[in-house]
């Protein structure tokens, strides 16, 4: 019968107190794992799901914790190779485990898991081919593991200020004013990947730059894959201290019911200062409208307007109001209504006078929102169908103005006709070098 070495380590472990329980009972678990059969494939799925924190890649099953996977990479770092483990990790530098039978199990956290398969073996016990091929691997690819093969600045996808890349909601020319003067007091971070302690570190570094500045943060977290526990706990430290400083902390993005999700709003959860909100978008606007308060701004979203306020008709005279007036017909919608069809044909335009409405694609997504002294529906001057539907978020009063009486208010009143024309130019123009702004934000980082 073999195994007299290792019945003579087990007793010599079992003597210092290493070993607990039956030395032969512990013997017979251990000579069993050695004698089950596997072939390179199934090393190759083992050596994964340890550099996949104990995840089988195949199965989605986590088969073992982190912290035993931790502490088996390291058994296999210091001695997984025996008597030539310093020059294995001197030249291949990935943990892994050989055994006499030909098998190499090698697992590099988070990147690959290599099983290889060759009967022939040195005079250490070793798969000659199998130590070959690691080692050309290693040394093609680089994936020696103290390689340096990320950098952890990626970890930001995008920054910006509220100025930059704003809102989809439509602002009054007094709100654009007070946003346009203070629009870096908010800064947006968009975060991307697995963020360990390194990228977080980082990420603490920009903010210690910006904290000066600052009455508003926006943590975009839709691109982030996973937090390391180290990573959150500094992440934690560095949010806890700007709370202290009266700065408002908006995480956006986060998917529920996910690991990470459940981390962090369970994290959320205990902390003052810090709030959720599930879209970019609405984090945005959610800051600016505090911009807006604490510099005076009102944002009484049902104060009704003066149709001399719509800006689509700057620059007409009292008389040319009061006939464009007669011709339109005032509308009432209930929060929830649909003001306007997908697809319909473009006979209309409403004024908003009071309320909130939202432009949306039919399958949802908020292209805009708009209030009292703004127009909807202003693209059928335009085109001749629908390209969304606009919804009401709150009460809404309008005064609807069908292009066939836009179109005799024109013949009778030509400047104004001209006016209208040239207002809408504008609006579309500061769209577009809106649209402009965010992609050039976006794009530069």
């Amino acid at each position: 019968m073999t195994g007299d070495r290792n019945r003579a380590i087990a007793y010599l472990l079992r003597n210092h107190g290493v070993l607990k329980g039956d030395v032969d009972k512990v013997l017979d678990v251990y000579f069993r794992q050695c004698a089950v059969s596997v072939t390179a494939r199934d090393l190759s799925v083992m050596s994964a799901t340890l550099a996949n924190k104990g995840v089988n890649p195949l199965t989605g099953e986590q088969v073992a914790s982190s912290y035993a996977v931790a502490r088996t990479l390291s058994v296999m770092t210091s001695s997984g190779m025996y008597d030539s483990a310093g020059r294995w990790v001197y030249r291949v530098g990935i943990p892994a485990k050989s055994g006499v039978a030909g098998g190499i199990v090698a697992s590099l956290p988070s990147q690959l898991g290599l099983g290889t398969y060759a009967p022939r073996i040195d005079d250490q016990g070793k798969s000659v081919r199998g130590l070959r091929t690691c080692k050309a691997l290693s040394s093609h690819f680089g994936l020696h593991m103290l390689n340096r093969v990320g950098d952890v600045r990626t970890c930001i996808a995008a920054s910006y200020d509220v100025g930059s890349v704003c809102s989809r909601r439509s602002r009054r020319p007094d709100e654009l004013a007070i946003l346009e003067a203070h629009h870096n007091e908010c800064i947006v971070l968009e975060l991307a990947g697995a963020l360990s302690f390194g990228n977080v570190e980082y990420v603490s570094r920009r903010i210690h730059i910006l904290q000066s500045q600052l009455s508003c943060l926006i943590v975009d977290f839709r691109r982030v894959s996973s937090l390391s526990e180290a990573a959150s706990q500094l992440m934690a430290g560095v949010l806890d201290d700007l709370v202290t400083r009266r700065v408002d902390v908006v995480f956006s993005g986060i998917i529920k019911r996910t690991p990470l999700g459940d981390a962090l709003t369970g994290w959320l959860g205990g902390k003052h200062g810090v709030r959720g909100i599930a879209l970019l978008d609405e984090a945005i606007e959610w800051a600016e409208d505090r911009i807006i308060q604490r510099q005076g701004g009102h944002l009484d979203l049902q104060k009704p307007t003066l149709l001399a306020e719509q800006q689509l008709l700057t620059g007409l005279s009292q008389d040319e109001l009061a006939a464009l007036a007669d011709l339109m017909a005032p509308r009432d919608y209930a929060a929830g209504d649909r003001l306007i069809v997908a697809g319909d044909p473009a006979a209309s335009l409403l004024f908003v006078g009071s309320g909130v409405v939202s432009v949306r694609l039919p399958s949802g997504i908020r292209l805009a929102t708009l209030s009292a002294g703004m127009a909807v529906g202003e693209m059928a001057l335009l085109e001749t169908h629908r390209s969304a539907d606009v919804w009401a978020d709150t009460a809404v009063t309008c005064l609807e103005l069908s292009l066939a009486n836009f179109a005799a208010f024109r013949e009778r009143h030509p400047r104004a006709g001209k006016n209208v024309i040239a207002n809408l130019a504008r609006l579309l123009s500061k769209r577009l070098i809106i649209a402009n702004n965010k992609i050039e934000a976006l794009a530069s980082y």
